[in-house]
């Protein structure tokens, strides 16, 4: 997906940009980087721009933390896939090294994966993830983030903004829906059968 640099206006100024385009950053050194500096949190755009980001607040950490265990007590019951935290990376086809709050993948889609190719960046797009507002985030980012998961293969997407209490429900070839103040999300059809209380977030 073709998209200019970020501007300043859609990172917040927590976060370090930094271009890497000419350096010729090659996946195994990021990998390293992201291992030698595990304090902070960092992902790679398709245009090559290196994002720094410092830990979460409590708050935020608590929040991611409630959606991957939910989604890790459904997915031990259905067995078909997954989950993956924020501390895991995807490279995804159009180059972005990625890592969600949280995302699922269909267990078939692994199959083709040795053991020792998934202990670094997992060259695919996850069937499903989530992305967890926090203070430090800019809605314009986060948006842009899902919309390029969207376009780079995964099936559904929710972008989760506690402090307007709405959820975006990305789908492919669908428009984006906004939920205001919903109770729970359904993961239907991709996470068959999970919903997700989402007002426990609300309430923090």
């Amino acid at each position: 997906m073709a998209r200019v640099p970020l501007t300043k206006e859609e990172v917040a100024p927590t976060r370090l940009v930094l271009n890497v385009e000419k350096i010729g950053l090659t996946e195994d050194q990021f990998f390293q980087l992201c291992s030698d500096n595990r304090d902070l949190r960092m992902e790679l755009t398709a245009q090559k721009e290196l994002i720094i980001m410092a830990p979460t607040g409590l708050k935020s950490a608590w929040r991611e933390i409630v959606l991957s265990t939910e989604l890790m007590n459904w997915a031990r019951k259905d067995g078909t896939g997954i989950v993956i935290g924020p501390s895991g990376g995807y490279k995804l086809p159009n180059g972005a090294i990625r890592g969600p709050d949280a995302s699922w993948i269909r267990r078939e889609r692994l199959a083709g994966f040795s053991d020792k190719e998934l202990e670094k960046f997992g060259h695919l797009c996850p069937d499903f993830v989530a992305e967890v507002m926090s203070p430090s985030d800019t809605l314009a980012e986060v948006q842009d983030k899902m919309a390029e998961y969207i376009a780079n293969g995964t099936r559904l997407g929710w972008l989760i903004d506690p402090f307007e209490a709405r959820v975006y429900v990305y789908l492919p070839g669908q428009p984006v829906e906004c939920l205001e103040n919903p109770t729970t999300v359904s993961g239907d059809p991709v996470l068959s059968g999970f919903v997700f209380n989402v007002a426990e977030i609300w309430k923090a």
